[in-house]
């Protein structure tokens, strides 16, 4: 008798006691005990649970391949949550966190092992609501100049002006272009997107505005354009400052008289597009040193959008990274339950010249990498690892974050609280408490 896992009345009311789902198996990976919780999460009764072989009652994202309680009957390591996700009885899928142990009888003898379980999927809901919150056609920001941008975007969207996006390289130019297209009553025709600092000047003409046969050589047949693929529908022009002087008289033509010729033809087509363009360049410099057409720039430039980069929107870098988070636990086998606070520290500090595309990047990469369930140092790309002899990087916690953000934001607004609280997005006395108890004063 002993190698089996007794159990008692009073060792039920205990397990049923606990919030979170516990079972055990034996050393033939059946399970022996099954707790209350165990029964609500999964929807699978103590009855069917006992004697079953663990993986047929849970169906968990890891019982193929990585089995947990595996790990540590063979390691004798304890695992702490670590995020899988399970299928209940109902075919719905639940993510949960899992801790393991070695289960023991009096001799020492390893008997079994035991799994702890929490429901995951309340925290899931507040974070899509989170997201929910501060998210618009795909855009996810709490920072007061974009949501300021979501306020008049409608606005925006509604009328046929060309609208030019300015921002640097990574910043979403082109999600703020979807999104206009998507809001206005162009929204069921097609939205054209062409680089044109991607395309040689002599490819990108015939791109725009496609040819007839026998425009040259190679020129077999009639091909359509970007203004013609995009008839009735938006045309986004990124990248537009690269594109040469002669294309810009064209492209001018294309703007006042809502023409043009494709090229070896003789007759001009009429252009049914709104366009938006984007640079990530300064055209108002470019055109002082004339390689941009004055009077292009002033057919563009109807409506402007100003993108901040990331590093001037920090408080966005948590929300964005768990936002590509989510997006790739859906688009891939595996949990990831979030980024520990070092990891965090590190993002916050970096200065992200690539911007929102280089985030997107640093969490696929660490995605790609983790074992653990949460994004870790060692899961970063070798550039943002701290030195290991040098400890360059201060690691900082998240009050050290929120009040530094805090500070930043009364400095910009000359320690004016109601001001900062409106920059914010909180009232008054809310900024008061969180100053009071972070140790917030002028003298910062």
């Amino acid at each position: 008798m002993a190698n089996e896992i007794k159990r008692t009345d009073s060792t039920d009311i205990i397990l049923d006691s606990i919030a979170d789902g516990v079972f055990t198996v034996d050393r033939d990976w059946r399970i022996t005990s099954f707790n209350k919780a165990a029964e609500n999460i999964t929807r699978i009764s103590r009855e069917e649970a006992i004697g079953q072989q663990c993986c047929d009652i849970f169906k968990a994202s890891i019982c193929e391949q990585g089995c947990v309680l595996r790990e540590t009957l063979n390691t004798g390591q304890q695992v702490i949550n670590r995020p899988v996700y399970i299928i209940n009885s109902d075919g719905e899928t639940i993510p949960i966190s899992i801790s393991t142990a070695l289960l023991k009888n009096r001799d020492d003898d390893i008997i079994g092992g035991v799994e702890t379980f929490r429901d995951l999927s309340v925290v899931e809901e507040l974070r899509r609501r989170l997201e929910k919150k501060y998210s618009y056609q795909d855009i996810v920001s709490k920072n007061n100049k974009i949501l300021e941008i979501f306020d008049f975007l409608p606005g925006i969207a509604e009328s046929e002006s060309t609208v030019l996006i300015e921002g640097e390289s990574g910043v979403g130019k082109e999600l703020f272009a979807r999104a206009i297209h998507n809001l206005s009553p162009r929204k069921k025709k097609p939205l054209i997107t062409i680089n044109c600092g991607a395309i040689p000047d002599s490819l990108l003409e015939s791109e725009l505005f496609g040819y007839k046969a026998g425009a040259f050589t190679d020129a077999r047949k009639d091909k359509p354009g970007r203004f013609a693929l995009g008839e009735g529908g938006t045309v986004f022009l990124d990248e537009i400052g690269d594109i040469s002087p002669a294309l810009q008289v064209r492209l001018l033509r294309v703007l006042q008289e809502k023409t043009y010729e494709p090229l070896g033809g003789t007759e001009s087509i009429k252009a049914n597009v709104r366009i938006i363009a984007a640079t990530n360049k300064n055209l108002e410099k470019l055109i002082k040193n004339g390689s941009f057409r004055e009077d292009l720039y002033y057919r563009i430039n109807v409506i402007k959008i100003k993108l901040p980069p990331l590093r001037d929107r920090r408080e966005d870098i948590p929300l964005l990274a768990n936002h590509f988070i989510s997006r790739f636990n859906k688009l891939k086998p595996k949990l990831i339950s979030g980024i520990s606070p070092e990891v965090l520290s590190i993002l916050m500090n970096h200065n992200f010249p690539g911007n929102i595309r280089e985030l997107e990047n640093i969490i696929e990469h660490a995605f790609v990498l983790n074992r653990s369930g949460e994004i870790e140092i060692k899961d970063l790309p070798e550039n943002l690892r701290p030195d290991e002899d040098n400890n360059q990087i201060e690691i900082r916690s998240i009050d050290d974050l929120e009040a530094q953000f805090i500070i930043d934001t009364l400095r910009k607004c000359n320690w004016n609280r109601s001001l900062a609280a409106k920059q914010l997005k909180m009232h008054k006395t809310t900024l008061w408490r969180k100053m009071k108890k972070l140790d917030i004063k002028p003298s910062d």
